[in-house]
């Protein structure tokens, strides 16, 4: 049985985000997810980062800053998107991912919000691996 990821998704201007969990096989203190960043507006963007915050089911927060999308500083067109992923320690069952990618959009920088992705350990999820 093959299992397609549910996404979830914010759009803010015209910039839509969709999140999706994924599972690193055999490695129940990490998890892989993927961020899909579309620009549905008539105006070229830049990607230039993103803050991320992941709070695990006992309350515990880390928070992530990252100025590029590994390594990479991007320009998206008119509908254009851009996939990424990543993982994040999930050491728990459950944890809760949220925050922004910063954006510049008509020569104004603009943190478009992620929306809030549950992410589960290897034991509650099924296992996607992203290529």
């Amino acid at each position: 049985m093959e299992y397609e990821p549910d996404y979830v998704t914010l759009s803010t201007d015209n910039i839509v985000v969709s999140a999706c969990q994924g599972l690193i096989e055999n490695d129940g203190d990490y998890c892989a997810y993927c961020l899909k960043i579309e620009n549905n507006s008539d105006t070229p963007i830049q990607l230039l980062g993103k803050d991320l915050s992941l709070t695990d089911e006992n309350g515990n927060s880390l928070i992530f800053t990252d100025h590029t999308f590994k390594g990479e500083i991007l320009d998206l067109y008119p509908g254009e998107y851009f996939e990424f992923e990543d993982v994040m320690p999930v050491n728990t069952g459950s944890a809760v991912l949220y925050g922004t990618c910063r954006i510049i959009k008509a020569n104004h920088l603009q943190d478009i919000k992620i929306p809030v992705l549950e992410l589960f350990s290897n034991k509650n999820a099924p296992s996607v691996v992203f290529n």
